[in-house]
């Protein structure tokens, strides 16, 4: 509770001294989004939700002092500040409770977004490999803790010794069908409506494989996959990128560029030199972001984290392999 309230002051005094405020684009990234936010640990991963209340709520305060434009028309912001910047929305993974919620949501308020998908999901019953073993973990010990675990793991071990610490846990905990249910992915079906609709359907590899753990051949099938699979759906480009749970290096950053994404985005500052275009931050938002310390939204923590002034108190503890081309706003590994 005191680090609520500590929290909540820093941000009413940063916000209000008017320091850091950003010129350069915003890309805001989210992930599942509900019609009520769940509570309950065991249901799904808490910093990946938001209810469709408050994504409106954050929507319109950025809406109301950015512009926002589809991923395909950042390309000109990106090297210029303007006198009311721009703003980008993503989501990430392509559950099915975007076609449900947010779709209809930004659709009312003609807010363009972009949805990085995950291929080899689309249209059937597996999870994420990250919510699977989350809600294996959380029936296999404390669920506080499962998030934490989560991390550790996923951070770096390949998707092969994942699979298989899956496999392992699966013989002895069950997850419910309505839990499961939950967690569903877009189907082809659906993700054509979003895209005729505007809404940017983007790469975020085949198997949500996280790239810096693989070999060069895992990396290469699942970064090139992935766009075939997605254009020859589509009938158009598909141009964008999104890494999983934000790792990325040296290598898998030209593997990016190889495998032709015109445009790739991390959840950090860390930016390659080389490639700016293939590490552009966002910062990843959900229901519990920008609350004070009685649990009501603040502008002023809102502010602070869409401007990055909280930034320098939680940096991003990966080591990415790349040198920062500059400082921008951005997140640790506190979600995928």
């Amino acid at each position: 509770m005191l680090r609520s309230f500590l929290k909540t002051g820093l941000a009413w005094g940063l916000h209000h001294s008017g320091i850091g405020r950003r010129r350069s684009p915003f890309v805001a990234g989210y992930h599942r989004t509900a019609d009520e936010f769940p509570t309950d640990p065991k249901a799904t991963i808490p910093s990946l939700c938001i209810s469709v209340k408050m994504l409106e709520r954050q929507l319109d305060w950025i809406g109301q002092r950015f512009r926002f434009v589809p991923l395909d028309e950042l390309d000109d912001e990106l090297d210029h500040a303007h006198s009311q910047p721009v703003a980008a929305v993503t989501f990430d993974d392509g559950y099915q409770d975007f076609y449900q919620y947010a779709f209809p949501l930004l659709k009312r308020k003609g807010i363009p977004a972009a949805v990085f998908v995950v291929t080899d999901l689309i249209g059937t019953a597996k999870l994420q490999i990250h919510d699977l073993l989350y809600l294996l973990l959380a029936r296999s010990g404390p669920p506080e803790g499962a998030q934490a675990q989560l991390e550790v793991i996923l951070a770096a071990r390949p998707q092969s010794e994942v699979l298989r610490l899956i496999e392992a846990l699966e013989a002895n905990a069950e997850i419910e069908t309505e839990v499961l249910q939950a967690h569903r992915s877009l189907n082809w079906d659906e993700i054509a409506e979003i895209h005729k609709a505007g809404i940017t359907i983007g790469s975020h590899t085949r198997t949500h494989v996280v790239l810096p753990n693989e070999d060069a051949g895992k990396v290469a099938a699942e970064l090139a996959g992935a766009r075939e699979i997605l254009e020859s759906r589509l009938g158009a480009p598909v141009r964008h990128f999104a890494y999983p749970c934000g790792q990325f290096n040296d290598a898998t950053v030209e593997a990016v560029d190889q495998a032709g994404y015109g445009f790739a985005y991390t959840i950090c500052a860390h930016r390659d030199r080389r490639f700016p275009r293939l590490t552009i931050p966002r910062k990843l938002l959900w229901e519990n972001s920008c609350l004070d310390a009685v649990g009501s939204f603040s502008p002023s923590i809102m502010g602070c984290q869409v401007h990055g002034l909280l930034d320098r108190f939680s940096p991003c503890e990966l080591s990415h392999g790349v040198s920062p081309l500059e400082v921008h706003p951005g997140s640790g590994l506190a979600s995928n």
